[in-house]
């Protein structure tokens, strides 16, 4: 075989192979670990990388957790040059390249035949991971000594396939819920070892020439897909900013956020510059350089609408500029990044997604919602029915995306961190892992950014505890900056909670907030929504009366907004296009 020869056929079957073992690890994570946060809200990625520390295959994993795990390849490399076959390690040092402390992630080196070929990434959000308060999200610390968490930077945890016990009982011993973190550590192995397994088979059906062949050739493939796509974008220089809501006392004015992109077709290039930011802030919102590099490869994927793979191949292709100790660039220790993966990441992405709407359509998009609020909080206590303490985040919650040139803005978006990729607990499996009751989650009518194509909705939740009190911590954002909309269209809500007593009076509750909630009292939380894309007066009548008939919409609100009016017809509500025509002529004189 002449391995120089790029052979399409083959490399699009191995890739396909690749991408069923990451695959594979995922599903073996998804039902073996312990947690509610990992097993039933799906926070937790993996992937493969090259030996060189490349990104080759990340399947459906959050690109928050993945983009940047090349990082955290390459300082195990750096602590170990002596890697062996049978080693695992356990990283989420935020400094070297991990997303953030709660992230725990294991790396697997896969030998064959005595060469290292790939390392294989499981990387689980953890429900606590010894922070000195009862959530892996701490807003407040100062650094990352108040912070708390245990930090293992690339430390082994299995040498010849066998258990490091000093570093598995540190964890057992200052874990609030030890069995619930040996039950998820054991599902990151166990999903890492698969991925060897299969890797080894790979490589003994096709040959170790073949395959080494296929990571060049697909990676090159990739970098030559994302050149194509940026030839295909005009030369143009974007500016976008955006900004995080006030933190008192930490950021009393909020944290702003700029972005310069420079888009270089000539050159197959797209440099963004982010070295307009703010130093590191002294509490948990600094960003990592995982989650920097991440946020800007998310906004440029969302941008740019042709399918390009995600891995090392097309990030050769974005060039970045960061500042080392800047809170949107590289951390400087001590300095918290407790919530790195969430809050300023989720601005920078849509910062840089939402730039590119500046070029007109069909790039950009609008900005999605954001907030960690009420349905992503961490939930700690005692569950009176076993008398065991508890520790566990909720992900309940749904967040509108951002409308784009070609649709509307997804529903269970989540967070721009997740882009809809991970799951929505369980209502039941919630209430049996932990002692609270749902009083309801609905979907709110008229609350997504109107545009052409507009922002999904916000939602609402509320939740009770059953018996005992539970402290609830969560860190959001968004109650004061909305979700931008982009080319005419309209922002989206702002988030909001309220603390409701027995007697039914309601408090607004903060941002950012850590109470306890007692029996009676009900915590209610209100999304964010996400932005619209392109004038409201744009958008389809057609699309304007299924909204309506669908629930999304209320006719009132419909025909104020998008200039859409309706009659009675005999098969039910239509538009009344003649009536739509004159109020839309009109509201775009008025505007103009």
């Amino acid at each position: 075989m002449n391995d120089t020869t790029f052979d399409a056929v083959r490399t699009a079957v191995i890739a396909n192979k690749v991408d069923g073992i990451v695959r594979e690890m995922t599903n073996t994570l998804l039902r073996s670990a312990r947690s509610a946060v990992i097993n039933s809200a799906r926070d937790f990625s993996c992937a493969i990388l090259t030996a060189d520390h490349e990104l080759l295959a990340a399947a459906e994993g959050i690109p928050v957790h993945i983009f940047g795990a090349q990082l955290q390849a390459a300082a195990m490399s750096e602590a170990h040059p002596d890697l062996r076959e049978g080693d695992a390690f356990l990283d989420n040092n935020p400094y070297i390249g991990n997303s953030h402390a709660a992230d725990h992630t294991i790396l697997v080196p896969v030998f064959v035949d005595g060469e290292h070929l790939f390392t294989a990434v499981s990387k689980a959000h953890q429900a606590d991971i010894g922070n000195s308060i009862p959530t892996t999200y701490h807003a407040a610390a100062k650094d990352v000594y108040e912070e708390g968490a245990l930090i293992f930077p690339t430390v082994k945890v299995q040498s010849d396939y066998q258990n490091v016990d000093d570093v598995i009982r540190m964890c057992r011993s200052r874990i609030r819920v030890p069995s619930q973190w040996y039950g998820d550590f054991l599902a990151a192995i166990g999903s890492a070892r698969i991925a060897e397994r299969r890797l080894k088979e790979l490589v003994a059906k096709y040959g170790a020439a073949t395959i080494k062949a296929f990571i060049r050739d697909w990676l090159d493939y990739s970098e030559k897909v994302m050149v194509n796509a940026i030839e295909s974008l005009p030369a143009a220089t974007l500016h976008n900013t955006g900004k995080h809501d006030a933190f008192e006392p930490y950021l009393p004015d909020g944290l702003e956020i700029g972005v310069t992109i420079e888009i270089k077709p000539d050159e197959g290039i797209i440099h963004v510059d982010l070295t307009e930011n703010a130093p590191n802030v002294d509490c948990g919102l600094n960003m990592t350089e995982a989650t920097t590099r991440a946020a800007v490869f998310g906004g440029i994927f969302n941008a740019i609408p042709m399918s390009i793979p995600k891995n090392s191949g097309a990030f050769r292709r974005v060039v970045i500029d960061m500042n080392d100790g800047s809170a949107v660039g590289k951390p400087q220790f001590p300095h918290s990044c407790s919530l790195a993966t969430t809050n300023v990441t989720d601005r920078l992405i849509n910062c840089v997604g939402a730039a590119f709407a500046q070029l007109g359509a069909p790039y950009g998009v609008a900005e999605g919602a954001v907030g960690v609020g009420v349905g992503y909080a961490v939930l700690s206590g005692v569950d009176a029915r076993t008398g065991d303490a508890f520790v566990n985040q909720l992900v309940v919650t749904a967040n509108g995306g951002p409308g784009s040139a070609h649709a509307d803005g997804w529903v269970t978006y989540g967070v721009p961190c997740v882009s809809g990729l991970m799951y929505r607990d369980s209502v039941e499996i919630d209430e049996i892992k932990m002692p609270i009751v749902y009083k309801h989650l609905r979907l709110v009518t008229d609350t997504g950014g109107a545009g052409k194509y507009r922002g999904g909705p916000s939602f609402e939740l509320a939740y009770t505890p059953k018996e005992n009190p539970i402290t609830v911590i969560y860190p959001c954002d968004g109650q004061v900056n909305p979700s931008k909309g982009v080319a005419g269209g309209a922002d989206g809500r702002t988030a909001e909670s309220w603390l409701e007593t027995p007697d039914g009076s309601r408090t607004r509750l903060p941002n950012t907030a850590t109470l306890v909630l007692k029996a009676g009292e009900v915590i209610h939380g209100f999304d964010a929504s996400g932005g619209g894309y392109g004038s409201p007066l744009e958008r389809d009548p057609a699309l304007v009366l299924e909204d309506v008939l669908e629930g999304w919409e209320t006719a009132s609100h419909a025909t104020e907004t998008y200039g859409v009016a309706f009659i009675e017809a005999s098969d039910g509500l239509a538009v009344d296009e003649i009536a739509t025509a004159s109020r839309r002529s009109a509201a775009m004189s008025d505007s103009a």
